[in-house]
């Protein structure tokens, strides 16, 4: 099965598992597609990063494709801003092709030519525009206008696409055929490369061909934590799967089984203790973020249960602002006996305190705000969750042989600046286990939404024992680092009640686009499987 954002990219994963193929095949397949029909949120031109299980291996592993800085000096300097219009200076070395190319040469079973057929075929022939697009081309519509083979291609005639229009993209057709022929080099060398670099630089940016050439993929140990019986498997840092690990950790010990009530949405208690655990692990997020190829970074610390035991304290406290807390003693222990089996993300060396940077303002608040995610199992029940991006809607806005560049060069803080680095991102793909088990396949799109709507998730299908489509539909809820909580219609009386007696002030939001956009596939004890796309999307689960 696969779920992700669109019909014909789920279509296209699915016809990669009835091939043969395996889950990462599948997964690749469906990104490409992606990169196809879903360009204003994510593409050729961004990045990601992906969380595997491959279960005959018993081996969890997280591929790292994010956007990159490149190696000028100029990269040392944060937040490059600017990402309403087109700005090249936003643009960062992209990360998905190599990424997509890398997972299917070490994990995938079938040609590469073969996965990327759908793709290639939805590009040259074209597919049917959706609500979605439609939506995010019109509030676009002045980025798109300042390149001309943009505005073309979105707006033919001077007039936006709109829903039941057909969108072909011929000059994506040959960048997807040169990479089917070539591989990674065809992208990140010769002449796509080279109107890269022109392109970004002209609209003053800093992406060499260099730069492209010397993109690398990074293979990391996941993040990993236990909840409701189960071993959470996520992606470390500069990704955000420690903050998912410990919101879920905190709210297991903040809300007894007897605590929970029928639904999330009817338990005043549970919904104040998921508020204030999401808080916590995101005042934490936000202390101890950072690249750790350049700055030590306790995630092991922050998602350890003996943490979670710690600042549980918190909860029900009524602070106005949540204090960090200090991992570093849980981060240098063992981590659990179900964790240490999959080789979990490694100790960090504490650095001295004058070392250790204060926090930054929420710089990636904007990296990732319009994102993808997709989830696959496939017959053997390898598994993957993948999350990928180009950033704010069309990214840079930087247009080039049929694929917008990514708007991470906007994200880099003082944690993550400097060349040849990556920046922080909520993006937490994330698998549940049973023992070597799949239970569960989630993640999600929507920035600083991604990871209490995978977090919300998890409580309803992992404590609450919903069925996973069930689950993607109850009202969402997403607090803020002071006493704002959004709230989507759909909670109870008395939850509303309780918010406004612990001294919350209560956001009305309407689920849209942004408020988390979950893509998921459940694995009963039965075996059976339930995909669910999330209903604020125009996605689809698909399998056979």
């Amino acid at each position: 099965m696969v779920s992700a954002s669109h019909p014909d990219a789920a279509a296209a994963g699915a016809e990669m598992l009835r091939q043969g193929g395996n889950a990462v095949d599948a997964a690749v397949a469906t990104a490409f597609a992606l990169s196809v029909v879903d360009p204003s949120q994510t593409g050729l031109g961004g990045g990601g990063a992906a969380t595997l299980w491959l279960r005959d291996a018993k081996r969890a592993t997280t591929i790292d494709f994010m956007a990159a800085s490149g190696a000028d000096s100029m990269w040392s300097q944060t937040g490059f801003g600017g990402t309403g219009q087109r700005n090249g200076r936003a643009a960062a070395v992209p990360g998905t092709v190599a990424g997509l190319l890398w997972m299917l040469e070490h994990h995938g079973s079938l040609p590469r030519q073969t996965v990327l057929a759908p793709a290639l075929r939805l590009a040259r022939d074209g597919f049917v525009v959706s609500p979605l697009l439609a939506r995010t081309i019109g509030s676009s519509i002045e980025k798109l206008r300042a390149d001309s083979a943009a505005f073309a291609r979105f707006a033919p005639g001077g007039v936006p696409l709109q829903p039941g229009d057909r969108l072909v993209q011929p000059e994506l057709a040959a960048t997807l055929a040169r990479i089917a022929t070539e591989g990674a080099p065809g992208f990140y060398q010769g002449d796509v490369a080279r109107r890269l670099s022109a392109k970004v630089r002209a609209t003053g940016g800093l992406i060499s061909e260099q730069d492209l050439h010397d993109y690398r993929v990074i293979e990391q140990r996941p993040i990993c934590s236990r909840f409701a019986g189960h071993t959470l498997l996520s992606a470390p840092p500069t990704l955000s799967g420690m903050t998912v690990a410990e919101a879920l950790a905190i709210f297991e010990r903040a809300v007894p089984t007897e605590a929970l009530g029928p639904t999330l949405a009817e338990s005043p208690r549970a919904a104040l203790g998921l508020t204030d655990a999401l808080r916590i692990a995101d005042a934490d997020r936000a202390r101890w973020r950072g690249d750790p190829a350049v700055l030590p970074v306790p995630a092991r610390g922050v998602a350890s249960l003996a943490f979670a035991a710690e600042r549980v304290a918190l909860v029900g406290s009524g602070r106005d602002t949540v204090p960090p807390g200090d991992p570093w003693q849980e981060d240098a222990s063992s981590p659990t006996a179900e964790c240490a089996a999959f080789d979990p993300f490694p100790a960090a060396t504490r650095p001295a305190a004058a070392d250790t940077p204060q926090d930054d303002a929420d710089a990636d608040a904007a990296w990732g705000s319009n994102t993808s995610h997709l989830s696959v199992v496939d017959a053997k029940r390898n598994a993957v969750s993948m999350t990928f991006t180009v950033g704010v809607l069309f990214g840079s806005g930087v247009y080039t042989d049929g694929f917008f560049l990514n708007s991470a060069g906007a994200n880099f803080d003082r944690r993550t600046a400097g060349p040849n680095r990556r920046n922080n991102s909520t993006m937490s793909p994330t698998i549940l286990l049973d023992g070597s088990d799949v239970r569960l396949v989630v993640g999600a799109a929507g920035s600083q939404y991604i990871p209490p709507a995978v977090v919300q998730t998890i409580v309803q299908v992992a404590r609450y024992g919903r069925d996973v489509g069930d689950a993607l539909a109850a009202p969402r809820l997403s607090p803020s680092r002071l006493r704002d909580v959004e709230m989507e219609p759909g909670w109870s009386p008395a939850v509303y009640a309780a918010m406004r007696a612990a001294g919350f002030t209560i956001r009305n939001r309407i689920g849209d686009l942004q408020f988390g956009g979950v893509h998921a596939i459940q694995v009963r004890k039965d075996g059976v499987l339930v995909g669910a796309a999330d209903p604020r999307r125009d996605g689809m689960a698909a399998g056979y």
